[in-house]
Parts: C-alpha cells; structure tokens; sequence
C-alpha cells in the first residue's frame, strides 16, 4: 500500500516537509496550515518527514 497523498489545501495533519508526487519538490509545512497549491491541476503532495522537536 502507498503512502497517503494530499491534495493542495488540504490541512496538514502534521509539521514537516511535503513533497509534490510529480515535480518532487519540497515544501514545509505545519500541523493545521493549508498545502500550497501546485503548478499543475491534478498533482498532490506526501508526507516525507515529519518535524522532530526537542522536549524542552
């Protein structure tokens, strides 16, 4: 089974970098901010990397 997509404005359900299945291009976004939107109709975005933080 693939990884969960995205589709541009679409919540983020967690901080980290997405990235664009087609163009492969990165973008950071946080937990509760819309996706960007892409160049082209139909493209979408998955999780890569999830934001790891620091306990304070």
């Amino acid at each position: 089974m693939g990884r969960k997509t995205y589709r541009p404005g679409e919540k983020a359900e967690t901080s980290g970098q997405y990235r664009n299945t087609t163009t492969r291009n990165e973008v950071t976004v946080t937990r509760g901010e819309p996706l960007p939107p892409t160049p082209a109709r139909g493209q979408h975005y998955t999780l890569v990397d999830k934001t790891k933080h620091k306990p304070r």
